[in-house]
């Protein structure tokens, strides 16, 4: 568990961690360079819990902490805390009773919640009960090109999978987003408990909102990579549909990477122009064959509803196209 300037949280969520019901744990805290109470909170909660270990991070930074962290375990099954959020009850026996039935090569995870003192925005509700319904469906991966499909402090892994994954060796940010990436490439698959084991906690200095690395919420770099390094195929013809922001960067990254594809959209008054060298066509160019891939930038949600139902008119698989947003 990583640990910066959570001291008005962090006692709620170590004593979330207390009152688990599986009571097998270590907790390996890194204070990374906090400068309010942290530390000490948490060198309060390891003098009265031996099961608490607490350190100082030798290197600033998220990824630096959780590495740190890694390398201190001892367990042989392995899940990520936020120092800031509260753990359901049960979840640590959940997620370890569900690794324990299906064996390695599965990633094991539940429902979260979103909660906070403020209003909660929009967009949290619906991607918590977006990422819940995959997870009803243990369909988590299928979507992943649109947004982080396991959320980051609501798995558990066998070490030895975890190893396999890369753990926190790789540097890239959103670090819970890439890691998810790599239990998609590793094809782990998801086993779920259809019950809330995490709460998520929202407020104005979270991490995700202001951390520089976390600031553009669409990672098309990223998703862009695991693309072409995991399911795009060559021998297939490739479309682009969407004409916005998100479809031009899209595009540049397919230009510049050297790769052909035919570029679509709905929009008449787009139809027929020509961005970057290359000419917008209608989708209605799309072939309803087997032999295409199709990238989505499409960010509006009437706009993706529509694309669906031409889709499914035009009986083109789930498989054969990707949301990037």
């Amino acid at each position: 568990m990583p640990v910066y300037n959570t001291a008005t949280y962090l006692r709620e969520c170590l004593d979330s961690i207390l009152y688990q019901s599986f009571t097998d744990w270590e907790l390996i805290a890194v204070n990374d360079f906090s400068t309010d109470e942290s530390w000490s909170i948490l060198q309060l909660y390891q003098s009265k819990d031996s099961r608490i270990k607490a350190f100082r991070n030798t290197e600033k930074g998220i990824i630096p902490a959780l590495r740190f962290a890694f390398q201190q375990s001892k367990g042989d099954f392995i899940t990520r805390m936020d120092a800031d959020d509260r753990m359901a009850q049960h979840k640590l026996k959940i997620l370890h009773q569900l690794l324990n039935t299906s064996g390695r090569g599965f990633v094991a995870t539940g429902l979260v919640e979103y909660f906070s003192s403020q209003t909660l925005g929009a967009g949290y509700i619906n991607y918590a009960n977006w990422l819940n319904e995959l997870t009803l469906r243990q369909a988590n991966f299928q979507d992943i090109y649109k947004e982080c499909v396991i959320p980051s402090p609501c798995w558990m892994l066998h070490k030895s999978d975890l190893i396999r994954c890369g753990a926190f060796t790789s540097n890239v940010y959103p670090e819970d987003y890439d890691l998810c990436f790599r239990m998609y490439e590793q094809k782990l698959k998801v086993i779920s408990e259809n019950i809330i084991l995490h709460y998520w906690r929202d407020y104005p200095n979270r991490t995700s909102r202001t951390n520089e690395h976390y600031s553009d919420n669409r990672f098309l770099a990223l998703k862009m990579h695991y693309f072409l390094k995991l399911d795009y195929q060559p021998e297939k013809t490739l479309y682009l549909w969407g004409a916005g922001k998100k479809g031009k960067w899209v595009a540049k990254s397919l230009i510049n990477s050297g790769i052909n594809f035919t570029w679509v959209c709905n929009s008449d008054s787009k139809i027929g122009h020509n961005i970057y060298g290359v000419m917008l066509r209608s989708f209605e160019e799309i072939d309803n064959n087997h032999n295409i891939q199709l990238i989505i930038a499409v960010a509006a949600p009437d706009d993706k509803r529509m694309i669906l139902k031409i889709l499914s008119e035009k009986r083109i698989a789930l498989n054969y196209f990707f949301f990037f947003c």
